[in-house]
Parts: C-alpha cells; sequence; structure tokens
C-alpha cells in the first residue's frame, strides 16, 4: 500500500497501519483545579483546613479543663478520704490519687499533642492531616469518659475528622513547598 511520495507536498499523505494518532506528540498536561497545567495546590488555606485547626485548639482547650479538674480532685481527695481510717483506707487513697495523677497527666500530654498539630497545619504535610485524623478518634474516646466538659470534646472532635477528611485538605496538605 502506497501512501504517496514523502517529498511530494501535494501528494496524498496518509498514516501508517498501527500508528495511534497522535504518536510520537507531545501530550497537553492534565488540568488542574487550581490553574496552570502542573499541579500546584491552594496557595491560601482553605475554610475547612482553617475550621479543623480552630477545632483543636477547642480540643486542646477542653483537655486544659480536664485536666484541671483532675487537679482539682487531687486536691480535694484528702478531705474526702480522712473520714476513713485503716489501712484500707490509706491504700484506697493512695490508689485513687494515683489514678487521678495518671489521667492528669494524660489530658496534659493530650493537650500537648493537639497543640503541636494546631501549629503544624500551615506548614506540615500530609502526615500531619493524618494525626489530626487520629488524634481525633482518640478525642472521642476521651469526650465519652469525660462527659460534662467531654461532650463539647465529642461533638468538636466528629467535626474535626470530618473536616480533617475533605478533599480540600487533603489538597491542602499535599501541596508543593519550595
Amino acid at each position: 500500500m502506497s501512501f504517496g511520495d514523502p517529498n511530494n507536498p501535494y501528494a496524498q499523505q496518509g498514516q501508517p497501519q498501527g500508528q495511534q494518532p497522535g504518536y510520537g506528540y507531545p501530550q497537553a498536561p492534565p488540568v488542574q483545579p487550581y490553574g496552570g497545567g502542573y499541579p500546584t495546590g491552594p496557595t491560601e488555606m482553605p475554610g475547612a483546613v482553617k475550621a479543623a485547626r480552630i477545632f483543636l485548639y477547642i480540643i486542646v482547650v477542653c483537655q486544659v479543663i480536664v485536666a484541671g479538674i483532675y487537679g482539682y480532685s487531687i486536691s480535694e481527695f484528702d478531705k474526702t478520704t480522712s473520714e476513713l481510717s485503716g489501712t484500707d483506707a490509706e491504700v484506697f487513697a493512695d490508689l485513687g490519687k494515683g489514678v487521678l495523677g495518671f489521667l492528669l497527666g494524660l489530658s496534659l500530654v493530650f493537650a500537648a499533642l493537639g497543640l503541636a498539630l494546631a501549629l503544624k497545619y500551615a506548614s506540615g504535610g500530609n502526615g500531619v492531616r493524618v494525626c489530626a485524623i487520629v488524634y481525633g478518634s482518640f478525642a472521642i474516646v476521651s469526650g465519652i469518659f469525660t462527659i460534662p466538659v467531654g461532650l463539647v470534646t465529642l461533638i468538636v472532635a466528629i467535626l474535626l475528622i470530618v473536616f480533617a477528611a475533605k478533599r480540600d485538605s487533603a489538597e491542602w496538605f499535599k501541596r508543593p513547598r519550595h
């Protein structure tokens, strides 16, 4: 099968069999949602990401309040157990203070982790977003066990997970940093 004289510009030119149309020619870059032909990502923190960051700060404040409640309970513990006497009462008092002290420390560590995550929202990578989702999951459990203040923690933690899992959040944390 002849495709004409390749040196004659007026001859009928055909396409050889087996070749795809456009084969060997540069393809157009994929269209990205943030303009340009190359993936760039957002330049300003989206609203969902700002909201998730605020939710982290609220959880941190709730954890500090819970730690304060535990601290107050430790200070009042001796007054309530002073009516009991005997070695069993002392063991009970020491055990109770130990448990409250552990929960106080746990609340403070949990608050510090939340603060560190919230501060990394502007410059962190996708790992910060994943850690915020996991942190929100643990905050839900913490909220269940500390119900008066924990109800706020519970609701805000659910919202944190929802907002951190949105596409805008993923695009923000996966953007290239120069």
